[in-house]
């Protein structure tokens, strides 16, 4: 639930998007510039009235406020341990994770996996209550998770996969259309070493956003593709045992 100074923060800021001053807000309140003032200082007391009223000026409704408070919530960068392991305790609740943050459709997602639409509704009201997304009438939802988004390093998720997906992954060639897999070792200064890290994470935003793009593709020119990035410090253990002390 909203607090009053997130609501506060939101009329402010739309009275500033559309221009309208706090003297101009005084004139159709009927009130003086100061009393506005007050009224949306932090500590200052709007009651509902108040609000309705600032809202007609603006011509929004208190839906339209209610999103743009929510909008303007901080989103998480990870999930608990514990969000995450009821989230790979189900498959289809992992796949409709996945799915969420790759932010398909309903349709799409009903239309492509085998998930009727109350089960497909059922693990999104899970999502929601788990705090990876906000559930919205007509199935529709908003993404509760910021765009550096990661799984816990780690945790039950990267878990899953390294033990369920990371086998099944490389057991590849990696020469089909599209595909790659490169394999490079070095030594290179730590702080090099954030300075490609960073670079790495920029392709990875370019991948996720060239998906969000072709998503307006017909589905017959889209092929599913799984981009894996990592770099750590290591040396394959048969070959660190021939290392000199």
């Amino acid at each position: 639930m909203s607090s009053t100074r997130d609501l506060i923060a939101a009329l402010k800021s739309e009275l500033k998007l559309a221009g309208i001053t706090y003297a101009e807000l005084a004139q159709h309140l009927g009130l003086a510039e100061s009393s506005v003032k007050r009224m949306f200082a932090s500590e200052g007391d709007l009651p509902l009235s108040r609000i309705d009223e600032v809202l007609r000026v603006l011509k929004m409704d208190f839906a339209d406020l209610a999103r743009r408070v929510a909008d303007a919530q901080p989103l998480r960068h990870e999930l608990s341990a514990a969000q995450e392991q009821a989230v790979v305790g189900d498959p289809k609740l992992l796949l409709m994770a996945l799915c969420c943050l790759s932010q398909w459709s309903f349709d799409q997602i009903v239309g492509t996996y085998r998930l009727d639409e109350p089960e497909a509704i059922r693990y999104l009201a899970q999502l929601d209550r788990l705090g990876v997304i906000e559930l919205r009438p007509l199935n529709r939802y908003r993404l509760l998770v910021s765009k550096t988004f990661r799984w816990r390093p780690g945790g039950p998720v990267m878990r899953f996969f390294r033990d369920h997906a990371a086998q099944e992954f490389f057991e590849a060639d990696f020469d089909g259309e599209g595909e790659r897999l490169l394999l490079v070792h070095g030594q290179l200064s730590p702080a090099r070493m954030v300075a490609f890290n960073e670079r790495l994470e920029r392709v990875a935003q370019d991948f996720a956003q060239q998906h969000l793009t072709d998503q307006r593709l017909p589905p017959d020119q889209k092929r599913p593709y799984t981009m894996v990035v990592a770099a750590r410090s290591w040396l394959f253990g048969p070959f660190a045992s021939l290392r000199r002390q």
